[in-house]
């Protein structure tokens, strides 16, 4: 009896989530997942490996616009309508050269002061798709928007529990920063599953996650914190073909639709 027990949107790519009780899946993933990004001067990708202050991010969905918060700053509000008159520009997430639209001088200003950087923040431009790894994909034409590689991250409440089991110290879920966190399984048992799917959508469920330095960093402190769960998911989640630890799943959007907390989910 797998059900969805917390749904979670990153607008921002690398800044703090938003848990949702129902969110619309698109194509490229949950809406306004990963929609926004910052970028250096010269329109490479930023995120908490190089920039741990990103953590501190807040960020919120009103109905015309996304807020943004940060310590010792003012509010920032960047409307979700796109100006007709935006321009777009090339920017470079990992391997990937994508379309994005500039958000202007005032975003720039705003992150700027809280990275003490140069820095620009831009949104993800639909007239050029990102595409998955065909290799992972399964031969179906997945899409994502500013995320790693994927649209869509899945995992369960009881591997979670399982890792803090083993660990020095208990996590909170956002160290891992899933889409779709399942209730009701067995530890990993997300690792078996083809995919998932409820009467309103279908997912489909490709590759492992392999774990970053992002996992060690404090959420609400943006301050490393060793090694952990690094070196405790290396004894027993290692996988030498992908070079890294694996927890959690990546999926693509086999059949956009809706989901909402509590809803049943069968293994597709």
């Amino acid at each position: 009896m797998i059900t969805i027990a917390s749904l979670f949107v990153y607008p921002v790519k690398s800044c703090r989530g938003i848990a949702l009780l129902q969110a619309r899946l698109t194509p490229r993933g949950l809406q306004y997942d990963r929609e926004w990004m910052v970028v250096s001067r010269d329109g490479r990708f930023l995120t908490q490996r190089e920039a741990p202050r990103l953590a501190l991010v807040g960020t919120a969905l009103h109905d015309d616009h996304l807020e943004l918060s940060a310590p010792g700053l003012p509010t920032l509000a960047v409307p979700l309508q796109r100006a007709a008159c935006s321009v777009s520009v090339e920017v470079t997430i990992w391997r990937d050269h994508v379309l994005a639209v500039d958000e202007g001088q005032a975003a720039a200003d705003w992150f700027g002061s809280h990275l003490h950087r140069d820095v620009r923040l831009v949104r993800f431009d639909d007239a050029r798709s990102r595409p998955t790894d065909p290799a992972w994909s399964q031969g179906l034409a997945g899409t994502s928007a500013f995320a790693d590689g994927y649209p869509v991250l899945v995992l369960s409440r009881a591997s979670l529990d399982h890792l803090n089991a083993r660990l020095p110290s208990p996590l909170p879920v956002d160290r891992f920063r899933p889409n779709v966190y399942l209730d009701g399984c067995a530890p990993y048992a997300e690792d078996a599953i083809s995919g998932l799917e409820s009467e309103q959508m279908r997912l489909r469920i490709v590759k492992p996650c392999t774990r970053c330095v992002i996992t060690t960093t404090d959420q609400a402190t943006a301050v490393l914190q060793g090694d952990e769960p690094l070196r405790t998911l290396k004894t027993y989640r290692w996988d030498g073909a992908l070079h890294g630890v694996k927890f959690g799943q990546n999926a693509i959007v086999e059949r956009p639709g809706l989901l909402e907390v509590g809803t049943l989910l069968r293994n597709a």
